[in-house]
């Protein structure tokens, strides 16, 4: 088990942190934070072009049938980098369906692999289903219309909705809850007030909607649990990707600013803090590489693996920012500073589709066999 990425993984995870900190420094990535769009469209072309959005899809859908494992380069490096833009929304939450309908929706593929389309996932509700793979309470409907379908329904906590050319909808027709494929129409979309205005988060309200068939009812399920394994993965890359940048953040604002003539990094109550954001940004790397391996590979431990570096990841990215707001003092509580974004999405990686908490619970069932 090798958990070393290759050379051009290695080549990829550069062009990537240049690209971003070039186009994409903090001033520009507050600056989208507070935009109305809150992000910049042609960030997504240029990642087209780059072939980063076309990784995972086949050749024969204009993309560079490559895996997972490259994928997780990306995502750990736009963590890295906190980027606002659907690339965790299309590539982590959407991909499994497209690629489940295969020709049906091969013009989407290959738009996500040109740039021409961004996609997201919605399945919870406010009164109904309540995380990914919640398929009892789905109460979203799907009507078949001739050889088409429409979909009835409000779904709730959509990633990017903002910025998505299309949506896969879980719904119910009869007894089976499947997923379909809805372009938004204008007034069906809501932004929601969430804590991170670089991940937006919004309603999307359907009524009588068209929609193509992606994956047949009751069979959903399969589908949605890759969707889980891919998206925690991702998470967890992207809290890594957190922490290495403010463990550097706080290890450059120690070492040169100074108190009585000595740089505040020389104290122990200082250096200690830093020492253990060092430790757990190294803890939650391997943790995050061996859930993405696993993804990558569809190794039978998948569940425990992405589990498993989802809440420890997640943490430790939240008690990272946590601790260099501390040791950058005064500063690091202004709005000026990049820390409280870095912060926000932390925070906003450590509540999606469950808690720490809810994860180590599925890490126990499933040591246990609960």
């Amino acid at each position: 088990m090798d958990f070393a990425f290759t050379e051009e993984q290695e080549m990829l995870r550069e062009q990537v942190r240049s690209l971003l900190a070039s186009e994409y420094p903090s001033e520009r990535v507050a600056e989208l934070a507070e935009s109305a769009d809150g992000w910049d469209d042609r960030s997504w072309k240029k990642m087209a072009e780059l072939g980063w959005t076309g990784l995972s899809i086949p050749e024969e859908h204009g993309g560079a049938g490559m895996g997972f494992l490259d994928e997780a380069v990306l995502f750990e490096e736009l963590g890295y980098g906190l980027f606002p833009g659907p690339y965790f929304a299309t590539i982590a939450l959407s991909l499994p369906a497209l690629q489940s309908a295969g020709e049906r929706v091969s013009k989407v593929l290959e738009g996500v692999a040109d740039g021409s389309a961004r996609v997201t996932l919605a399945t919870t509700e406010p009164d109904g289903a309540r995380s990914i793979e919640d398929v009892e309470r789905v109460g979203t409907s799907a009507e078949p219309d001739g050889d088409n379908w429409t979909l009835t329904g409000i779904k709730d906590l959509v990633v990017d909705l903002g910025s998505a050319t299309h949506v896969v909808v879980s719904a119910r027709a009869g007894e089976g809850v499947g997923l379909w494929l809805v372009e938004p129409s204008p007034g069906a979309t809501r932004s929601l007030e969430t804590v991170d205005s670089t991940r937006r988060l919004g309603r999307l309200t359907l009524d009588s909607n068209p929609a193509v068939l992606l994956v047949e009812p009751e069979d959903a399920a399969p589908v949605l649990r890759n969707v889980r394994l891919r998206s925690r993965a991702a998470l967890a890359l992207e809290a890594v990707g957190v922490s290495q940048k403010v463990l550097e953040l706080a290890r450059e604002y120690t070492s040169e600013r100074k108190q009585f003539d000595r740089p505040i990094a020389s104290y122990q109550a200082v250096s200690h803090q830093v020492s253990d954001i060092y430790m757990h940004t190294e803890l939650a790397r391997s943790m995050a590489y061996w859930a993405a391996w696993c993804v990558g590979t569809s190794d039978e431990g998948a569940d425990r693996a992405t589990a498993s570096a989802a809440a420890l990841a997640s943490e430790s990215a939240v008690a990272a920012c946590e601790g260099s707001i501390q040791v950058h003092g005064g500063i690091g509580f202004t709005w000026e500073h990049i820390l409280h974004r870095y912060y926000k999405r932390a925070l906003g990686i450590a509540n999606f589709n469950g808690t720490p908490t809810s994860q180590r619970a599925a890490v126990a069932a499933d040591l246990l066999g609960a």
